[in-house]
């Protein structure tokens, strides 16, 4: 058993309420979409700003740092000058002192000669004079004789160190050893100071690595000497790119980078906020936005709902009147509804006029509603209306299928309006053979059905046989000079057990039955 589809209803709105609706659900969305697109611009704004700045500040801390090794360098210079002079002892004390108590860009300072052993020491020196240095500060340096900033690198004591150097030289170019400047990373000296100030004072911060990826500098002193997992910024400004770039860092959380390289070293320097905090207060603010103009917004509404009101009448009043045009006579005059402004007045002035011209055309509409405009004849409609009254009034028929043996042919050759011709020449022929209780009817294209009432199987075959001879020994048919016709024949009667649309199909089939077996003759169903 076919079950039918369960449809949805929708509830239906008058003009009025719809008008009222569409504008208080416009309004509402115009002022979400103002607050959010506003949200969102800010929002933009605000990261690209932090971006910028991050990156501005990481280039500033770079080049901060990339000054301070010069300067470190430069005052190991001119202390590895003195000291060629004068390699003694007492000059080799004044010298790691001065430098260690004179600014505080060194954790530990001393000279240490050319086979590693420690001359003098300054007072945060560990090691005892006379004794042999094996870190990788010292080695480095007396494998390279010149200037150096070692890698960083762990000294006796663990501590995570960066080791400045200088060559010390004799007038005569005698290499007597170095005076080095240690730095001890996460304690306090001027280059934590460099790295440990951000310009704001939220909760952004700057980091530093070396080239292995290890952290030189971070405000979490206990991650100072850890490697750094997968961190896209990390890899830019490890291979000496500057910029900036939102990204996801090794603890999962979403940051506003900015990153450049330091020169003298390789190691990279990273400004960063976290996203969360910076958007946070947007949202605040946005939400406070939202409150103060609610009560503005809600009186724009209300007037908006009375000012839909007042258009809408009208229109709703013109709505319930246009349901009685179709009667003769309304209850209610459209003289009455006020239509106070130009579009309800023109459309009042066209119902009135449609309303006066109704009774005139109704029943021009009632004749031409029911008849093909070709031929005359009844269309589907007033085919269905015919076997309506037929079955109403227990009328039996007899009905003929006709079918224009290629009709396809005359279009083809001859064009439509030829094949318009035989339609119609078809029509009149029908009308002349028919008597004046038959129901003619173009079926649609070349097919045409004849409705017989009261009438046997055999007098409606009779009747159609005497139909397709009289067509086919016509040699002057208009249009197309000779026709002929395949006509397929049944009978309907209220005592049978079948319905009209079963007496149709049969018709169709002892018609299709007609054009198999040769066309130009009768097939009958006998099966009613």
């Amino acid at each position: 058993m076919k079950k039918n589809p369960l449809k949805l209803k929708l509830p239906i709105l008058n003009l009025g309420r719809l008008i009222v609706f569409l504008t208080i659900i416009t309004g509402l969305v115009m002022m979400m979409n103002t607050f959010i697109a506003s949200y969102q611009r800010q929002q933009i704004i605000l990261l690209e700003s932090r971006l910028e700045l991050n990156h501005a500040y990481a280039t500033k801390i770079a080049q901060s740092t990339d000054r301070f090794l010069a300067n470190a360098l430069q005052q190991l210079n001119v202390s590895a000058k003195r000291l060629g002079q004068q390699f003694n002892r007492q000059t080799q004390t004044e010298e790691v002192e001065r430098l260690y108590r004179q600014t505080n860009d060194f954790s530990a300072t001393g000279v240490i000669d050319n086979t590693g052993n420690l001359k003098a020491g300054s007072t945060g020196r560990s090691g005892i004079t006379g004794s042999p240095l094996n870190s990788a500060g010292v080695k480095l340096a007396l494998n390279r004789k010149a200037p150096t900033i070692s890698p960083p690198y762990h000294n006796h004591n663990g501590q995570l160190t960066i080791a400045i150097s200088q060559p010390i030289f004799d007038p005569q170019g005698n290499y007597l050893g170095f005076v080095s400047g240690a730095i001890y990373l996460g304690q306090a000296n001027s280059l934590d100071g460099i790295l440990g100030h951000h310009y704001y004072s939220d909760t952004s911060y700057v980091y530093a690595v070396d080239e292995q990826r290890r952290l030189l500098y971070h405000p979490a002193p206990e991650r100072v000497g850890s490697i750094v997992g997968e961190n896209r910024v990390i890899d830019l400004v490890l291979h000496g790119l500057t910029g900036s770039q939102r990204v996801i860092n090794s603890q999962g959380r979403d940051m506003l980078a900015g990153y450049a390289p330091v020169a003298a070293t390789g190691w990279g320097v990273v400004a960063q906020s976290p996203t969360e905090h910076l958007t946070e207060p947007l949202t605040s603010n946005m939400l406070d936005l939202i409150l103060d103009t609610s009560f503005p917004a809600l009186a724009i509404l209300i007037l908006a709902w009375w000012v839909a009101r007042l258009i809408a009448t009208p229109l709703t009043e013109l709505a319930l009147r246009a349901r009685e045009l179709h009667t003769t006579n309304p209850n209610h005059s459209l003289h009455s509804i006020r239509s106070w402004y130009f579009e309800a007045r023109q459309l009042k002035r066209a119902l009135m006029q449609s309303q006066a011209s109704f009774l005139h055309q109704i029943d021009k509409l009632n004749e031409t509603a029911q008849t093909d405009p070709l031929t005359g004849l009844l269309n589907r409609r007033g085919l269905v209306d015919a076997f309506n009254i037929l079955a109403q009034n227990e009328h039996a028929f007899g009905l003929i299928a006709i079918d224009i043996d290629h009709f396809k042919q005359v279009n083809d050759t001859y064009g439509h309006d030829a094949g318009d011709q035989v339609l119609k020449y078809l029509a009149d022929v029908m009308k002349k053979h028919s008597r004046q209780e038959d129901i003619l009817c173009r079926n649609g294209g070349e097919e045409f059905l004849m409705l017989l009432p009261d009438v046997t199987l055999d007098q409606a075959i009779q009747a159609a046989e005497r139909l397709r001879a009289f067509v086919a020994n016509q040699d002057n048919i208009p249009g197309s000079g000779r026709l002929t016709l395949s006509l397929g024949v049944t009978r309907w009667s209220p005592n049978s057990n079948e319905s009209i649309d079963t007496a149709l199909k049969q018709a169709d089939e002892a018609l299709y039955k007609a054009k198999e077996t040769g066309r130009n003759r009768v097939n009958a169903c006998y099966s009613s």
